[in-house]
């Protein structure tokens, strides 16, 4: 047997899974130079407001990310939800802001699940050798690799209200962000020259802070919920940067200044 079609073979291979790459990419690359259309464009406006302070250059790369969301995540109803387009750039809109000025993706994210309102989810508690089952109602849940699964109603409302420190996309999205570095624990990748202890310092600081306020039933610029836990502190972080940065910055310099750093944005500055 001739042993030109054992060399031939891999070749052959080799030039498919070359040419599958560059076709994926030269998509990808085509997607986030595509800007949104002029209706698409007003749809984000009016249901995400936060958009309109971005600086010209973030926008431009956001409605690129959004089409490439688009393209990526398939979007389900649930509970006799029909998703409409607005629903899409609306949650996609949310979920971009965060990765507007970064390199990171949400590569393994496939699907977003849209209910429309709060869901109910099952929750196991042990007892000893008892184990029991506890229904909640839910907002949002981030899984590892996805889905992310969305109340609609609230999804609309913290699009709509900008300044009210409670997202529930932005929110479920930092742990998706967050989950990038292979545990949802707080610590995210950070950025190329972005040192850990500077990182660990200010959020350990604000965290103790925050769960200290908390105990004591005093005010916090950041939604109690963060107190929950490190991740769940992130997240409302994340939210607050967004929906409060002034006041962030202001209240807890060390910890915006980290925040900044990691999404390479300062929405404190924005008009």
């Amino acid at each position: 047997m001739s042993p030109w079609p054992l060399l031939i073979i891999p070749l052959l291979i080799a030039a498919w899974l070359l040419f599958r790459r560059r076709a994926k990419q030269q998509k990808r690359d085509a997607l986030l130079a595509t800007p949104l259309s002029q209706e698409q464009r007003a749809i984000v406006e009016r249901l995400v407001p936060l958009v309109r302070r971005l600086p010209d250059d973030l926008r431009k790369s956001l409605e690129g990310k959004i089409n490439l969301f688009l393209d990526q995540v398939t979007f389900r109803g649930q509970n006799g939800v029909e998703v409409s387009e607005a629903m899409q750039l609306s949650i996609a809109a949310q979920a971009c802001l965060l990765i507007v000025n970064s390199p990171v993706w949400y590569d393994t994210l496939r699907n977003v699940l849209i209910y429309p309102s709060a869901f109910l989810t099952h929750r196991n508690s042990h007892d000893g050798y008892i184990v029991n089952q506890n229904r909640h109602a839910t907002l949002g849940e981030s899984w590892a690799r996805g889905p992310v699964i969305l109340s609609w109603d609230h999804a609309l409302h913290g699009g709509l209200d900008a300044t009210d420190g409670h997202n529930v996309v932005i929110h479920e999205f930092a742990h998706q962000l967050d989950g990038l570095s292979g545990q949802t624990n707080g610590i995210p990748i950070l950025r190329k020259g972005q040192a850990y202890a500077g990182w660990e310092k200010a959020m350990l600081d604000a965290y103790h802070d925050h769960v200290e306020s908390v105990e004591h039933g005093s005010h916090t610029l950041i939604d109690p919920y963060g107190a929950t836990n490190h991740e769940e502190f992130f997240a409302e972080a994340i939210v607050t940067f967004f929906e409060k940065p002034r006041k962030l910055k202001r209240e807890k310099p060390d910890l915006y200044r980290e925040l900044a750093k990691l999404l390479a944005l300062d929405p404190a500055d924005w008009a």
